[in-house]
This record gives structure tokens, C-alpha cells and sequence, in this order.
């Protein structure tokens, strides 16, 4: 899992956090009540314990969900890119939900039914005044139905590693820890800022843009190398076509060179044996004049 995937599950969280105001802002204003006989340090210490147990629920769902990808999914998709094109789909995915489209609403409903069964439990840990309960109550809220938790998760679904996928919740976690632990006035400032410019729906069109980047991209950077390379295979093959030719025409010349030679030699030779017999024939000529003259 890169850094970047890191990067964007912490502004998933951060940006996506007034939305946790109107999910979590009752829980919240619940466990603060329940601490209200506390020391200021105690209660300080309780709220960061319950807030460890919600971001111990979210890496243990992240870790979940990393195993189903490694063993549903990832089988699937070996020697292909199918896992990328699929983490850029999830990613434009939770960012069209970050834009406002309400595609993961009928998951919090199935979710609210799972969140009604633990009531009992939720019951048993208050008042908020141990560590132990603080902590079980951050446990359980971990698993309160919400639609950008459950966006999170896709995105560890397709990481395809349990442990990438426990560490993306847990930094997703992080991300909205400011909004939840921040002071009445803070979080007046901070929803203000946020829904003034749009931070919310900024961070969704991002993530729309590097989902398509992410599925897009490499394809049709690979259909264009693969053009390229054909064009290099066709030029390649011309270019040894004409130094064949070259070579064989060379070679013809070369040949017809060495015939002329082996012409010229054997033309050499004869033009020798004719001019042996001349010096044949004229010292038996001047042989048979001597002796003529002898006589």
C-alpha cells in the first residue's frame, strides 16, 4: 500500500467528519455526560481510551476486510490488472459519495439493525468513569452503521492485505478524531470552514480524479507503448530487410569479383604457355640452323 492511499484515508476521515457530527455527535455528547464526576486529567484519559477502542474496531474491520480481498478477490485477479482498474473504481466510487450521492444509505440501515443488537452491551458501559469501560465503549462504537466507514473499507477490500487494510482504518480513524474531541466553539469553526469551501466535496472530486488516473492511465499508457513498440518492430524490420539486401548484393558483387580474378589468372596462364612454346619453337629453329650451318 503506498502513502498516497494512506494520505487519502486520512483526508477521507478528516474532511468527511461533520458528517460523524450528525452520526456520532449523540454518542459523544452521551460519554461526556456519563463523565461529568470525573477529574478534568481523568476524563481526558477516558476520552482518548474510548477513542483508541473506536480506532481498534476500525483496523480490526480494516483487517476483516483485507482478508477478504487476499483470499476472495485477489485469486481472481493474479497476472492481470484487474486490482488496479478495481481500487480506481472504489476510489471514484466513495468520492462520488463524498459529493453528496447517497449510494451507501441501505448500508447503514443494514448496519443500524447489527447496532441495535449490541444495545445491551452499549448499556453495561456506562457511566464512562474506568478505562475498561471507556474502552469497551470505544470498541462497540467502532461499530456504528456509517456510510464513510463503510467507504473506507472498500478501499481495504481491494488493497488486498489484511495489514494494509487495518492500518488504512486506522489512519481513517485519525482523521476524524479532531472534530469529535474539538470544543463546542471548535467544531463551530471547523463545520464552518469545512461547508464554506467545500472542503468535503473538494477532497471527493480528488479522489473521483485518482480513481480514474489510477484505472485509466496505465492503459492507455500501455496502448500507447504498445503502438510505439510496434512501430519499432516495423521500422527494425525494415532496416534489417535492407541491410539483408545490401549484404546479399555485396556478396554478388564479391562473387562476380572473384570470378573476374579467377578469369584473369587462367588468361595469365595461357598467355605463359604460348609464350613457352615461342621460346620452344625458336631455340629448336635456331638449333636446327646452327647445325645446317655445321654441316
Amino acid at each position: 500500500m503506498t502513502i498516497a492511499l494512506l494520505v487519502a484515508a486520512l483526508l477521507m476521515g478528516f474532511f468527511g467528519s461533520p458528517h460523524c457530527l450528525g452520526m456520532c455527535g449523540g454518542l459523544v455528547t452521551a460519554f461526556g455526560l456519563s463523565m461529568k464526576d470525573v477529574s478534568p486529567a481523568k476524563r481526558r484519559a477516558l476520552v482518548a481510551t474510548y477513542h483508541f477502542g473506536r480506532l481498534t474496531s476500525y483496523a480490526l474491520l480494516g483487517l476483516i476486510a483485507g482478508l477478504i480481498g487476499i483470499t476472495v478477490l485477489k485469486p481472481l485477479m493474479m497476472g492481470n490488472s484487474t486490482p488496479r482498474i478495481l481500487l480506481g473504481l472504489v476510489l471514484v466510487f466513495v468520492g462520488v459519495t463524498m459529493l453528496g450521492a447517497p449510494f451507501l444509505t441501505k448500508l447503514e440501515r443494514f448496519g443500524m439493525r447489527f447496532w441495535q443488537h449490541l444495545s445491551p452491551l452499549r448499556q453495561k458501559v456506562f457511566p464512562l468513569n474506568t478505562f475498561p469501560r471507556a474502552l469497551t465503549a470505544g470498541l462497540l462504537w467502532g461499530f456504528l452503521p456509517c456510510g464513510l466507514v463503510y467507504g473506507a473499507l472498500l478501499i481495504a477490500v481491494v488493497a488486498h492485505n489484511p495489514l494494509s487494510g487495518a492500518a488504512l482504518m486506522f489512519v481513517f480513524g485519525l482523521g476524524t478524531i479532531p472534530m469529535l474531541v474539538a470544543t463546542h466553539e471548535t467544531v463551530g469553526w471547523l463545520r464552518d470552514k469545512i461547508g464554506r469551501f467545500r472542503l468535503r466535496q473538494l477532497n471527493g472530486a480528488v479522489m473521483v480524479i485518482s480513481g480514474l488516473a489510477v484505472a485509466v492511465v496505465p492503459m492507455v499508457m500501455a496502448n500507447m507503448h504498445g503502438g510505439h513498440g510496434e512501430m519499432n518492430h516495423g521500422s527494425h524490420t525494415a532496416m534489417m530487410s535492407d541491410m539483408d539486401s545490401h549484404d546479399m548484393s555485396q556478396m554478388n558483387h564479391d562473387t562476380d569479383m572473384a570470378a573476374d580474378m579467377d578469369h584473369n589468372m587462367q588468361d595469365m596462364d595461357h598467355s605463359m604457355n604460348d609464350m613457352s612454346d615461342e621460346s620452344v619453337d625458336m631455340n629448336h629453329h635456331e638449333h636446327t640452323e646452327m647445325m645446317e650451318h655445321a654441316q
